[in-house]
């Protein structure tokens, strides 16, 4: 009798034909979710944060972090907002809304604000024009700002009692004085270490590190590792020889755990990587063609066990791009130029929580903050 004249055969057959099918079916369609799943992905949370009380309103916001609490800290320029924004503050009021807000607030993770602090106060000068914003957690938060004499960091309490400060409100002595900062743009904390490193700056072309507690000078150094250089420099171009000195700003400065420093060099398009004593180890670039503020404006490290992607806020092109830390090279990317939830205008600061939520913050005529939920499963 002919195969396919015994039924049992034939269905013994078929079921192992399927079976194969679907075994193939599996191998093929397995490694492909797998990769997918561990790239981050994100949605916005529109919601997010709830509405300020007492009738506040942000200005440009200078600066966003994340604490060991999973506390989200804020830094924005009251002397930003326009008469228009403020309307209820003039003298009379103009309008119904609104008042600014005070420069630091920290909300929790569903938008709720916890306390607010900053301004002028007794004992310390407070900076001109508010950039950055760091908390560590032996609590203290340090904030700098970047107007002309805003050379330096100050140190605060959780409460905003002030503490001390590294450098002074007074002209810039050049980017090798070890006692006075260039307009610095961010700050980075090593606890082990117990060292504050500083992106410095929109003045200096420098890294620069101090001690935590004592504000000691350690070390600082430019571009590639090299002693920075304050000689003018021309405009970037794209065509040109690599700039071989950070361009101004050098506006982030981040610290993984395996000791790599990532130093944001804005206006060159480009991350350098160094490890803790300043020796350079390698540079990635990024939309090498951008001109203008540059596509390099912030870094944040994925908060996976190996901390396999760098986030990197690009506020010219206005998207978030994900990096893989090893390489370099872009896997995915978020955002687009705009005002609608989602989009950004001038995307300057961003910071991830522990759950991997990224919070963002916009200066020119952004001004406001996003929380963007974490929507794939990237935290293996």
């Amino acid at each position: 009798m002919a195969p396919w004249h015994d039924r049992a055969g034939f269905a013994s057959a078929l079921a192992r034909h399927a079976l194969s099918i679907l075994i193939a079916a599996v191998a093929l369609a397995s490694p492909v979710a797998s990769n997918a799943g561990d790239v981050p992905t994100f949605a916005v949370d529109a919601s997010w944060p709830k509405q300020l009380p007492n009738n506040w309103i942000l200005g440009q916001v200078g600066g966003i972090t994340v604490d060991w609490q999973g506390h989200i800290w804020v830094i924005h320029r009251p002397r930003s907002l326009t008469d228009d924004e403020k309307g209820a503050s003039l003298t009379p009021p103009r309008s119904k809304c609104c008042v600014s807000a005070p420069p630091v607030l920290e909300f929790d993770a569903d938008g709720n604000l916890l306390r607010s602090w900053g301004g002028p106060g007794q004992g310390y000068e407070w900076v001109g024009r508010e950039h950055g914003i760091e908390v560590d957690e032996r609590g203290f938060v340090w904030v700098g700002g970047n107007a002309d004499n805003d050379n330096a960091i100050l140190k605060f309490t959780l409460d905003g009692k002030f503490v001390a400060q590294i450098g002074k409100f007074a002209p810039s002595l050049g980017s090798n004085d070890t006692t006075q900062l260039g307009k610095p743009a961010e700050t980075a904390l090593d606890k082990e270490a117990n060292e504050i490193y500083v992106a410095d700056g929109y003045g200096n072309r420098r890294v620069i590190v101090f001690d935590a507690t004592t504000l000691a000078y350690k070390r600082h150094w430019g571009a590639y590792g090299n002693k920075p250089d304050d000689a003018k420099q021309a405009p970037y171009d794209p065509k040109a020889q690599v700039a071989q000195q950070f361009g101004n700003p050098v506006h982030c400065v981040k610290l993984a755990n395996d000791g790599l420093v990532y130093v944001c060099d804005r206006i060159n398009n480009r991350i350098q990587v160094f490890r803790k004593d300043g020796s350079f180890v390698k540079e990635f670039f990024f939309e090498k063609n951008t001109l203008g503020n540059g596509a390099v404006w912030d870094v944040a490290i994925w908060p996976d066990p190996k901390q396999t992607y760098l986030l990197s806020a690009d506020g010219e092109n206005n998207e978030i791009r994900v990096i893989k830390r090893e390489d370099g090279s872009v896997v995915g990317s978020f955002g687009h130029n705009g005002r609608n939830a989602g989009q950004f205008h001038w995307v300057h600061a961003m910071a991830i929580d522990a759950r991997g939520n990224v919070y963002t913050a916009e200066v020119d005529t952004g001004k406001r903050i996003q929380k963007f939920k974490l929507t794939s499963d990237a935290l293996k």
